[in-house]
């Protein structure tokens, strides 16, 4: 997958996204701030949301649409999406601001409306799928349309699910579409996360994976990277004390600098396969064992037991050679503590 000049995948390091959802608290300076603030942290990219109360769903008290459980239990959905969504407006100027300072800005559309938005007005790179409308399938149609790259949180998909969206994407034009393991729950736990689902993922829809993580653990997306995660999603905020829908399961700036950090780390322990002495362990070898001459050695005398030993430091032949240095001759005196070679055997 390829995002602008940015490429994602095997070789390369992960995407780290960074979510401002609702925690703009519609202030746009505050907006602006938490671009400036990812950026500093280490991010790769900041990533809005494209949806008003009304595209979204509609104002209506019934039973229907209010919400029972979670963290946003006893609102009223009109309600929530009134007060989390992005102003259209700001759109343009944070993507700007974006380019600006050399991290990606874009988007997750909910219906068809606001990819048009987000094609003729902002100019999103790639789009983002939520996790609730892997099953919209016009929406998924409309976003493959642009033929643009997309990266899709999987949430409580099943697997035909998930193969419906993706086939969906392809047939309808996507380049690319990568796959985010997913859960659906605000915050989430790391014992509900079941990262092993990354690399069946990859494997089984030939597409880069990652992670869209709603626990505030950093050990979370350093495992996700450990097992193959390309592309890691973490919501920030500047507060968490400043409330808001998604305060709760978001990371503050030094949280997310953190995370960042961690998921490099993380990145440059994994490697490569490889065997041997390291550039850096060169130094060590010589703490390995060898053979040694432990007890002065006249010329003639036979190697034995008692005067060649396997100890450490490692400046004498390996220890592999002992049954063939005992019986052997000292064609010249050595001394005690001289490691053995083979110029001294005869």
């Amino acid at each position: 997958m390829k995002i602008n000049s940015r490429d994602i995948g095997s070789s390369h390091p992960a995407y780290f996204i960074a979510e401002m959802s609702g925690n703009h608290g519609h202030d746009f300076d505050r907006a602006v701030r938490l671009v400036r603030a990812a950026q500093k942290a280490g991010a790769d990219a900041v990533k809005l949301q494209t949806y008003t109360a009304d595209t979204i769903t509609i104002d209506c008290d019934n039973e229907y649409f209010h919400i029972s459980e979670g963290p946003w239990a006893g609102r009223n959905l009109h309600d929530l999406y009134e007060e989390a969504h992005t102003p259209w407006e700001w759109q343009p100027k944070l993507k700007k601001l974006g380019d600006e300072l050399g991290i990606e800005v874009f988007s997750t559309p909910f219906d068809p409306t606001s990819v048009e938005f987000l094609e003729t007005e902002v100019g999103v790179n790639v789009y983002k799928v939520a996790s609730f409308e892997v099953v919209d399938i016009p929406l998924l149609e409309k976003v493959a349309s642009t033929k643009k790259p997309v990266i899709m949180s999987t949430g409580m998909a099943t697997l035909a699910e998930i193969d419906r969206a993706v086939r969906t994407l392809r047939d309808g034009g996507a380049p690319a579409v990568a796959l985010l393991r997913c859960v659906s729950s605000y915050p989430a736990t790391p014992d509900q996360m079941n990262l092993a689902t990354i690399p069946h993922l990859a494997e089984t829809f030939g597409c880069v994976a990652g992670l869209s993580d709603h626990t505030l653990s950093p050990a979370v997306p350093v495992a996700a990277v450990a097992l193959g995660a390309k592309i890691v999603e973490k919501h920030f905020t500047l507060s968490r004390a400043d409330g808001g829908p998604d305060a709760a399961f978001s990371l503050e700036p030094d949280e997310l600098r953190h995370t960042v950090e961690m998921i490099r780390h993380a990145e440059a322990a994994v490697g490569r396969v490889t065997y041997g002495a390291g550039l850096d362990e060169a130094g060590s070898v010589v703490f390995r064992k060898s053979l040694f001459v432990v007890e002065d050695v006249k010329k003639g005398e036979q190697f034995t037991a008692q005067n060649v030993r396997v100890i450490r430091p490692g400046h004498g032949l390996s220890p592999i050679e002992l049954p063939r240095v005992f019986g052997k001759m000292a064609v010249k005196d050595i001394c005690r503590g001289t490691p053995l070679s083979w110029e001294m055997i005869g």
